[in-house]
């Protein structure tokens, strides 16, 4: 299946403008990847599948409003920021990544998208001084790592939205909070989604 095919099959309502800019990601990326490798080589056959459907999977449960605030924290080469700040335009994201190299590709790639609403920070989460309304990850860390790192930076009634796979018992025991998972095999038939997960936890 194209990625236009696969786009079209979970995300029918989008905007024309948006789907553009999201199909317009893997070039850039490749283009971008042959200088300083920030997606996985072996992973770019199914780039659209594994990278862009996946961030935008947190779509699925949640709708960013215009004017929020959005942390994308260890954002690496801009996921899932950079498709949910197109997805998403009149949504605030900030990405941060203490790698300076990923940083500099997510700046070009939003320049390059005309994406106003994303600003790309070389930091630690932890020198972030601002409160947001959601901050998203993908697969940076256990949970309760998450919340040391990002403690003191959620509004009151923000959420912290993980992508994480596998087996996450222990994890969620270790956290001490209420946290709902949505299994992503429920949504997506792709084999990849299988043991992917969407977790939240809310403040």
């Amino acid at each position: 299946m194209s990625d236009e095919q696969l786009l079209k099959k979970y995300f029918p309502e989008i905007a024309s403008v948006k789907k553009q800019k999201l199909l317009e990601l893997k070039t850039l990326y490749e283009l971008w990847n042959a200088k300083i490798n920030v997606v996985s080589r072996k992973d770019f056959d199914q780039f659209f599948e594994r990278h862009v459907l996946h961030s935008l999977s947190i779509a699925k449960f949640n709708t960013f409003k215009p004017h929020q605030k959005v942390l994308d924290i260890g954002t690496g080469g801009g996921f899932p920021g950079i498709p949910l700040a197109i997805l998403f335009p009149e949504t605030d994201f900030i990405l941060v990544d203490s790698i300076g190299k990923k940083i500099k590709i997510v700046s070009e790639i939003a320049t390059a998208l005309e994406l106003k609403n994303v600003k790309a920070v070389n930091a630690r989460v932890e020198d972030i001084s601002k409160k947001f309304h959601y901050v998203t990850n993908r697969a940076v860390a256990p949970l309760a790592k998450l919340l040391l790192w990002t403690k003191g930076k959620y509004l009151p009634g923000a959420k912290l939205i993980s992508l994480k796979g596998g087996d996450l018992t222990e994890e969620i025991k270790e956290c001490k909070k209420l946290v709902n998972v949505h299994a992503l095999n429920k949504v997506f038939e792709e084999q990849f989604f299988e043991t992917k997960k969407v977790v939240e936890i809310n403040f």
